[in-house]
């Protein structure tokens, strides 16, 4: 080597906190990088940047170079951060990339035999997308069979993303897989089927609930995550406001009457309502729920699953825990007229009611029970509030920057000037938002609601009332949460008129 001249030095890179470019990880297989310990890390043209433990190892490099027809720069790291970076980017990749290459479809014949004897590759892959699911922090699996392929998406934050696709001719070992972990009958595919189990990961236990629905190109299952360290939680941390929290827990004090949630499916009302029972429970009180299902076990409250083919429904449920010697009852959803007017004899002799119907506001809630055949005198006797509710995604605290608001928006809301936004990181998978908080609508039943119920007034003429008595509604709690820099108004409008 020529004295006057240096080796080149390799500089180094601390992959703790580290942004990788997804579009680069994804010209390295996954088996290439767990082989090397590498990891792709940005691309610049036709240039490639990796983060290696041995930046010396040339065999890696010729075998990136051969696979990506690209120019290969290097940085070093510790090899366990790299370890790390291909856990948290590859993810379910590696796993993936070896079901594909060890998995080997049946023979016609052999079909039914491969179904109650899945091969480890199945096994292996059914798991990893469990945890993957788990680890983001999903709502809901769903594995959908299309002409070519099986697509898999996970909701997070109650917005579907695309994960990845597989062979179509994975999908009868991957179904049978998870209908044996279900104990459903994995012969059976003609028909809807129904089950759960349990998934431990990373010291939380995670409850999967679980369907499949025949579809033109076979089975699909959507399965429910239930993380049970994760649904119950204070009422302070739903995200009501001062005023509204403040009204609300005087009302769940009540000795008696009706308390109803509403919302559509997946907009918080089961955790508003363990969060209110959770409150209230005490060793003075006996609490008890029907519920379908029961998302939570509470401890010392007296809870109850409805089983519709033993002829156990909410309405029967109901009737026999009122001689349960019952002080709080809590009723998973009003379905029915029969329901409904056990509630409502519930709530009129003496007991404190909780329930949830599907409508889309506050006042909606209680011309439903009316479109159901309850009285509307009995309404206004036993129902003391109505709130309704919805989830936005929160702004990614990570990646959170103030922007001003459009003209265009603070033209229509003239209190808006400035708004936040995530720009998008590693923490939220580049969407911006991570978590969800809830809007709420609370409407208390005064004497003027009660007397207006009595002359049949219409859910519009209620709420038209209410906020002229203060109320606000989702889209104003909405407003709010935008001024605080939680959402934003795409989220808002996203699950609330424009007012």
């Amino acid at each position: 080597m020529d004295k006057g001249k240096k080796a080149s030095i390799v500089p180094e890179v601390d992959l703790a906190g580290y942004t990788i470019d997804p579009e680069a990880v994804k010209l390295i297989p996954a088996s290439l990088a767990e082989k090397h310990k590498i990891i792709p890390l940005f691309k610049v043209g036709n240039s490639l940047t990796l983060a290696m433990a041995d930046p010396k190892d040339i065999i890696a490099l010729d075998e990136v170079r051969k696979i990506t027809k690209m120019d290969v720069s290097v940085v070093q790291s510790v090899g366990r951060n790299i370890d790390e970076a291909i856990s948290e980017y590859y993810g379910i990749a590696s796993v993936i990339e070896s079901a594909l290459k060890d998995y080997h479809p049946p023979a016609e014949g052999l079909a039914a035999k491969a179904l109650a004897n899945v091969e480890a590759p199945i096994i292996d892959l059914v798991n990893a997308v469990l945890n993957q699911a788990i680890r983001e922090r999903a709502s809901d699996i769903h594995i959908e069979p299309e002409a070519k392929d099986v697509r898999i998406r996970f909701r997070v934050d109650g917005i579907l993303h695309e994960e990845f696709n597989l062979p179509l001719q994975m999908l009868s070992a991957i179904v049978s897989r998870v209908k044996i972990l279900s104990n459903m009958n994995i012969s059976e595919s003609r028909i809807p089927q129904d089950g759960r189990f349990e998934v431990k990961e990373g010291g939380r236990a995670v409850d999967m609930r679980i369907s499949t629905f025949p579809s033109a190109y076979g089975e699909k299952v959507v399965m429910r995550l239930l993380d049970k360290t994760s649904i119950l939680l204070s009422l302070n941390d739903l995200g009501f406001s001062n005023e509204n929290l403040e009204k609300f827990r005087k009302i769940i004090r009540k000795p008696h009457g009706i308390v109803l949630v509403t919302g559509p499916t997946g907009s918080g009302k089961t955790t508003t309502l363990y969060s209110v029972l959770s409150e209230l429970n005490s060793k003075e009180l006996n609490i008890v729920t029907v519920e379908d299902p029961i998302e939570y076990e509470l401890s010392g409250i007296t809870q109850s699953q409805i089983n519709v083919k033993a002829g156990l429904t909410f309405a029967t449920a109901l009737r026999s825990l009122l001689r349960q010697d019952p002080d709080i009852m809590m009723v998973g959803e009003i379905r029915d007229l029969e329901t409904a007017s056990i509630a409502v004899q519930s709530a009129m002799t003496g007991h404190l009611v909780f329930s949830t119907l599907h409508t889309n506001d506050a006042a909606g809630a209680l011309t439903r029970l009316i479109d159901m055949g309850v009285e509307p005198f009995l309404i206004a006797s036993s129902v003391e509030a109505s709130m309704a509710q919805r989830l936005v995604r929160k702004v990614c605290d990570k990646c959170d920057f103030e922007i001003p608001v459009p003209p265009a928006v603070s033209a229509k809301i003239p209190s808006l000037k400035t708004a936040h936004k995530g720009k998008g990181c590693k923490a939220c998978k580049g969407t911006g938002y991570r978590g969800r908080v809830g809007l709420y609508e609370l409407l208390i039943i005064d004497e003027t609601i009660r007397k207006m119920l009595t002359s049949k007034a219409s859910a519009a003429e209620i709420k038209k009332y209410a906020v002229e008595r203060g109320m606000k509604t989702l889209y104003d709690d909405g407003i709010e949460k935008i001024k605080a820099g939680l959402s934003t108004l795409d989220e808002v409008l996203r699950v609330t008129e424009l007012e």
